[in-house]
């Protein structure tokens, strides 16, 4: 079955995609994990036992409010029912059920008279009283004594909440029990465990044996996701109904691979469900500044919300990096697999974003004999895309102290000599090279001037004439890309960056194939360097996301320490994600790394932003301004003395202080409704436990969940 390399292995190589890091060792088929744990490999049926695969495809995954983990959810109401005090509540159906006892035995023995036996005697013949048939008498009022005594339990029940209180204590153990209890088995028609979908739709071979497949346990969550992905491309008419039937008949769950073979990681380290493409990341705190229906439930991130970008800042050892990033980056990965995703995850040398046998190609930046390397210039052929890819990198940091305020004129500057030079070597220039393009060294540039005038190529003669001109002027920007170019220049480095076909490079082009990259950035000894390759591989994403004509896979690029690489083309990037099916997640130890400039615009540029414990008030003012104020009903109590004004008063107030130790006081409760910010900057500040984070997602779609308090350890 052709998949134009989101499925197929054989027919979707591609000459861009380099082979994977390591030879792929696929591990046995992995059960889809449970909510309390990652699943095992299972060895298959055992005693006759069902699979988890088949109870994790019936498990319900009810529509949620964005950021809730939806595996096996049990909706919550909107509003918090108002709760009546556990004391109050077993005191009052205690005295109510005394008062209806009391009643009762004034009515049965005659205390209250017989007027409430006039509904029995109006009911009833005078036959049944009078001794000719006492037998339906006795009946007669044992039923109405009964329902006397169920209308008297309504009653006095209403009055006591008994409801409320067998709920209290009865509810918990009849949910236990409900949970304990076997699952009944749906209909075939509703039972996904049987691919309902592909026998309506003329496919009922490949369902046979794909529901075999998985009763054997012979397939795991990632053969089913793969392959419901290449269902949807049939049903979208894309490839043919007879080749999808022929290949899962020949190949089973394994049908439909990633082109690296692999049908599974081996080992992961989070909750996934890739039923909903959503990975659980914590619990809702059970906290009253949470909104109700999130209380108690599973904090999850998805492709939908993280297409509008996720920034989380915490100092560190807050858990960014093993709590968040590594949790996204293994679904990434994971969907990757199944064919719905390519993901870009950069990070310093090691970092904690999952093994190397996890992505198909490990670019390690300045390591010795490098396996892959990466395309300095995006993989385009059109010099001024790449001049403003590459200006972007190396002074996007410095934009506001360039002339005009922008990297507009550095761009330019490339541009003059990246155009030049590709038409006369028809590649552009290494590294080396370019240093001395921008030095203006007399031998490199009379024989890019020579190569020029024996093309012909009057028009980039003057593009170079004019780059000459410009950097004889004071404060040209050449100097500056020179001095940055640099920090590229360096022995470490002599085996990267090289466009002239000697290496295997990496091109971000390829975000319409289902790719896995990890590029490490040599961030010791080589910090300016590290943040040029950052704000390199951002650019390079964000313009490669945007440009592709296939985007039916969703592109992930995740930036652990995304220091000093956010500039204004970033943020203005960042904005075309959304609808390019593609996004961002970004991790800053402090706003500070940040412009001043661009801190606000950066949160307004994100949809989903995460403050974690530990965060200062400085870095908690701009996130308190985004999330805003809401309306909250807040109670004043007042304590006002009594003065007891007669003798017999004033002694009872005497004996009670001496008692209590209170003077005696009556309470005026004042209700208002107020405005206040759903995160201040000294909450998020003091009032954020430690492993906890505030989280607020959107949805491309823009629908929005307020901040909510997750605790990122459960």
């Amino acid at each position: 079955m052709n998949t134009d390399g989101t499925q197929d292995a054989r027919n979707t190589r591609s000459d861009r995609i380099p082979r994977p890091a390591a030879p792929p060792t696929p591990p046995p088929p992995a059960a889809p994990p449970r909510p309390a744990a990652p699943a095992a490999p299972p060895a298959g049926r055992q005693g006759g036992a069902e699979p988890p695969l088949v109870g994790w495809l019936r498990t319900p995954r009810p529509a949620a409010a964005p950021g809730i983990w939806t595996y096996g959810h049990r909706p919550r109401a909107k509003e918090e029912p108002e709760r009546v005090p556990l004391r109050q509540l077993i005191s009052g159906a205690v005295i109510s059920f005394l008062c209806g006892w009391l009643l009762w035995s004034l009515l049965w023995n005659g205390y209250l008279g017989s007027y409430w036996l006039w509904p029995l005697v109006l009911l009833t013949p005078d036959s049944w009283r009078d001794g000719t048939e006492p037998m339906a008498y006795v009946w007669a009022s044992y039923i109405y004594y009964g329902l006397f005594l169920a209308l008297m339990a309504v009653v006095f029940g209403r009055v006591g909440r008994w409801p409320e209180l067998a709920r209290r204590f009865l509810g918990p153990t009849l949910r236990r029990l409900r949970d304990r209890a076997p699952a009944a088995v749906p209909q075939p028609a509703a039972d996904r465990a049987q691919w309902p979908e592909l026998r309506v739709h003329g496919a009922p071979d490949a369902a046979d044996k794909l529901a075999e497949e998985a009763r054997a346990g012979r397939m795991n969550d990632v053969d089913v996701a793969r392959i419901e992905r290449a269902w949807r491309s049939v049903r979208s008419g894309k490839h043919s109904l007879a080749s999808f039937t022929d290949t899962v008949l020949r190949h089973g769950a394994a049908a439909c691979a990633h082109p690296s073979g692999q049908r599974d990681l081996v080992r992961r380290t989070a909750h996934h469900d890739l039923l909903a493409h959503q990975v659980r990341i914590g619990t809702a705190a059970d906290h009253p500044r949470n909104p109700y229906q999130h209380r108690g439930t599973g904090s999850a991130l998805e492709p939908r919300v993280l297409g509008t970008s996720l920034l989380a800042v915490g100092p560190a050892g807050s858990g960014k990096t093993t709590r968040v990033v590594r949790p996204v980056v293994e679904a990434m990965c994971l969907q990757a697999l199944a064919g719905q995703c390519a993901v870009v995850a950069v990070g310093p040398a090691g970092a904690d974003l999952g093994p190397a046998d996890a992505y198909d190609v490990v670019v390690g930046i300045g390591r010795p004999d490098p396996d892959c390397d990466l395309d300095l210039y995006g993989g385009t052929t059109d010099p001024d895309e790449a001049a403003g890819i590459l200006a972007e990198a190396l002074v996007g940091d410095l934009a506001e102290q360039l002339p005009g305020g922008d990297s507009r004129r550095a761009a330019t500057a490339l541009a003059q000599l990246l155009g030049p030079f590709r038409a006369a070597r028809d590649r552009f220039p290494t590294v080396p090279e370019l240093r001395e393009l921008l030095d203006g060294a007399p031998q490199a540039v009379t024989a890019l001037r020579t190569a020029l005038e024996e093309a012909g190529d009057h028009t980039l003669l003057r593009e170079l004439d004019a780059r000459a001109r410009q950097s004889e002027r004071p404060g040209d920007v050449g100097l500056l890309l020179a001095d940055r170019i640099a920090l590229l220049d360096r022995p470490a480095f002599a085996a990267f960056f090289d466009p002239t076909g000697g290496t295997r490079q990496v091109s971000l082009r390829s975000l319409d194939h289902p790719l896995r990259v990890r590029i490490e950035l040599p961030e010791r000894g080589h910090a300016e360097a590290s943040r040029i390759l950052a704000r390199l591989v951002l650019a390079q994403f964000t313009e490669c996301a945007v440009a592709r004509t296939d985007r039916s896979l969703f592109a992930c690029l995740v930036l652990d320490e995304a220091a000093h690489t956010v500039t204004a083309e970033a943020l203005r990037g960042l904005q075309r994600l959304r609808s390019a099916n593609a996004g961002a997640v970004l991790t800053l130890r402090s706003l500070d790394d940040v412009p001043e400039g661009l801190r606000s615009a950066l949160l307004g540029a994100v949809g989903c932003r995460m403050a974690f414990a530990g965060v200062t008030p400085w870095d908690g003012a701009p996130f308190a301004e985004v999330w805003g104020k809401e309306w909250v009903e807040t109670r004043d109590v007042t304590d006002r003395q009594i003065i007891a004004h007669g003798a017999g008063m004033k002694a009872f107030h005497i004996f009670r202080h001496l008692v209590t130790g209170k003077a005696a006081t009556s309470k005026a409760v004042t209700v208002r409704t107020v405005e206040r910010e759903r995160w201040s900057a000294s909450d998020l500040a003091n009032a954020v436990p430690a492993g906890h984070a505030v989280l607020s997602v959107t949805t491309v779609e823009g629908e929005h969940a307020p901040p909510v308090l997750v605790d990122l350890r459960a």
